[in-house]
């Protein structure tokens, strides 16, 4: 590792994943970092996938090395799309690399896959989860959850169009519903809208009807009593099952109307609710399809099958994930934009200064000092909750031991529409 007054290496491997198209750092990125006094290494190919040869990094002031294990010992901070949790089993061999004092910053799913947080605390890694970024309008350049759920949201309704039987705009115009106005929803909503379909939108939240009214969609009404149906930064909350059956009994009709349906419900470190169940699948018109793009959580449809489009009574039933590895130009640039931001919040004269005052590192902050310091995971493992410090100010990368938790949170607060796809 370089020691701590020298330029500090930021390192981009390749994705674990062989099917992770994205790349944690675009070309456009390079000079950002470089010009902050921090030196970009990248594994050969690293960005080739998402369309980003390693000719375009060199020539923004990156180096290229094609030992992983070499970049990895060399790097005092790590970037990755998906590490831990997030990759689902695919990174034990990138956890043994990583060592003592190293930060890395990616998407980890912790609240998931809690387990996967202590080798890499055993490792004395400096982890990040991008997940946890608060919502808060300060961290809206940061929220990977958003950032995804956007291209998570376009490509809905284009798997949606293909899979249909009749195009969108003609004759009789396809009738698409897309149930959570969260940003995936309203990107397709947006985007549905655009190819010429008759789109309504529904959500538990009745503030969004302006927003999905504004993007041309039609809000549906249900006449349900939802109660508080938002938290506090407005995001949907998750109901109890009496709630969800009775949504599930008054959309049956509307769902049978419908040509696609697009669910973009998810919870966090949850499984995603039933919205649409096996009847209501039996009552849509043969050639009708749905895309659920909570597949990867279980899934909002009853018969979705992860990473499987099945044919259910003539009804097509699509269970993407990753989706956004399927767009993985513009899903790199904006993941890109948004770890680099990240990035800058604990960068100060070229050196790491891991400022635990802040809110938006304090709550993505997984391990420190070989310890897991975030309340939420420490709850899920049931781990005794830390001490508060005694003095939590700024400390720099030097400090090796643990200063603070995470804010309590329940791990249930927010059922995001869409937001929790795929990072």
């Amino acid at each position: 590792m370089s020691n701590s007054v020298s330029e500090l290496v930021v390192a981009v491997p390749r994705e674990a994943d062989p099917e992770e198209q994205r790349v944690a750092l675009v070309p456009a990125m390079v000079p950002v970092l470089t010009k902050g006094g921090l030196k970009v290494r990248l594994e050969t190919n690293a960005g080739m996938a998402a369309g980003f040869p390693d000719q375009l990094y060199l020539d923004r002031g990156a180096e290229i090395d094609s030992d992983r294990a070499e970049l990895l010992k060399q790097a005092d901070i790590v970037l990755q799309v998906r590490a831990l949790g997030a990759n689902d089993g695919v990174a034990t061999d990138d956890v043994s690399l990583l060592h003592d004092g190293q930060v890395l910053i990616a998407s980890c799913d912790p609240l998931s896959f809690p387990d996967s947080v202590a080798p890499v605390a055993e490792q004395g890694v400096t982890a990040f989860s991008l997940e946890l970024v608060p919502r808060i309008t300060r961290a809206q350049s940061m929220d990977i959850l958003s950032s995804m759920a956007t291209v998570a949201g376009y490509r809905a309704v284009l798997l949606a169009a293909t899979a249909a039987p009749r195009m969108f705009p003609l004759m009789k115009p396809a009738r698409v519903l897309v149930i959570g106005a969260g940003v995936a929803g309203l990107q397709a909503i947006a985007t549905a809208k655009r190819l010429g379909a008759v789109v309504y939108g529904y959500d538990i939240r009745p503030t969004v009807r302006e927003q999905v009214e504004s993007l041309g969609g039609k809000f549906v009404e249900l006449d349900l009593e939802a109660g508080q149906s938002e938290t506090q930064g407005g995001y949907a909350k998750q109901m109890d099952e009496d709630f969800y059956r009775r949504q599930r009994e008054a959309m049956k009709k509307v769902i049978a109307d419908c040509d696609v349906v697009i669910t973009t419900a998810a919870i966090p470190g949850r499984k995603a609710p039933i919205l649409v169940t096996t009847e209501m699948v039996e009552a849509m018109a043969p050639g009708s399809v749905v895309v659920d793009l909570a597949a990867e959580r279980g899934g909002n449809c009853e018969v979705t099958r992860p990473g499987e489009t099945i044919d259910h009574n003539g009804v097509a039933v699509l269970g993407p994930c990753n989706m956004p590895s399927d767009v993985p130009v513009h899903a790199s640039e904006m993941f890109s934009k948004n770890v680099v931001t990240f990035l800058q919040l604990m960068i100060k004269d070229g050196q790491l200064n891991i400022d635990t005052e802040d809110e938006i590192i304090r709550d993505t902050l997984l391990t420190r000092g070989k310890v897991i310091v975030n309340g939420r995971i420490r709850e899920l493992l049931n781990m005794e909750p830390l001490e508060p410090p005694a003095d939590s100010a700024a400390e720099s990368m030097d400090s090796g031991e643990p200063t603070v938790t995470a804010k309590e949170e329940s791990a249930d607060e927010n059922v995001v529409a869409g937001d929790s796809a795929a990072p």
